[in-house]
């Protein structure tokens, strides 16, 4: 579980989150929504601890993670997971060697081990025999599926995504969507995904966080996103919707 409390951040004066409080459950695919410039990939650069607070705590279970020195914040950072909005694979790295990347970091691990647990990973995404494989060798929807094997790699508390379905047709997307579920609930993983797909949102999103102005403007499930009577979140699924529509009319 990770809990925001009262979190405020500035940037030059401009008070970009204001006054923030939301909990992140535990097994469940959390979801930050919103239009561009309302604050959520800030509210997640906080959660990870890229940015500081101006205000607020943020508490990973019961340690209170806005306030742990360096070496205290690498620990938990060793259990987190990241997948970003383009993948971020290296070119130059075969598909083994980008899996295996956190775990040349941050293990002692044997080679036999570390090569038994990347090929794990990729079995569970379903890429098989890709290990030697460049990343410009590969589509982008197994380039995210890349992406979720190294995210997983060190057995994560923690999965953090960036628009994780950025650029994929919309099967892709809902194939990516399902196995983000999955490894969620399969391991317990409590995870925060950073997107404006409205279909996302509605086939995953078990709880459902949407920001206005830099403001927590309204949460709930994914069945309650289509009742709900706040003007501004009603704006946000019609335009999202509209948008979709007009991108696949192309």
């Amino acid at each position: 579980m990770i809990r925001g409390e009262h979190i405020i951040k500035r940037f030059e004066g401009r008070t970009v989150l204001d006054d923030i409080s939301v909990e992140f459950d535990q097994g469940k695919t959390n979801l930050i929504i919103g239009r561009s410039g309302s604050g959520k990939t800030v509210l997640m650069k906080c959660l990870v601890g890229l940015v500081p607070l101006d205000g607020g705590d943020i508490w990973y279970g019961t340690t209170c993670f806005s306030r742990l020195d360096f070496r205290q914040i690498k620990a938990i950072r060793q259990e987190m997971g990241m997948i970003f909005q383009g993948g971020a694979l290296l070119d130059s790295s075969t598909v083994e060697e980008n899996v295996r990347l956190p775990l040349d970091l941050f293990t002692d691990q044997s080679e036999e081990a570390k090569r038994e647990r990347v090929d794990f990973c990729l079995r569970r995404v379903a890429l098989g025999d890709v290990n030697r494989l460049y990343p410009s060798e590969l589509s982008g929807g197994m380039i995210k599926r890349v992406a979720i094997a190294r995210a997983i790699v060190m057995n994560p508390k923690y999965l953090f995504c960036d628009e994780p379905n950025s650029g994929l047709d919309p099967i892709t997307s809902g194939v990516i969507d399902q196995l983000i579920h999955e490894i969620t609930v399969e391991y317990g993983i409590t995870t925060i995904i950073n997107t404006h797909d409205m279909n996302s949102v509605l086939e995953i999103g078990e709880k459902v966080v949407f920001l206005h102005e830099g403001h927590k403007w309204w949460e709930g499930t994914s069945a309650e996103i289509m009742h709900s009577d706040n003007a501004e979140l009603n704006d946000f699924v019609f335009a999202s919707a509209m948008a979709k529509r007009t991108k696949v009319g192309r």
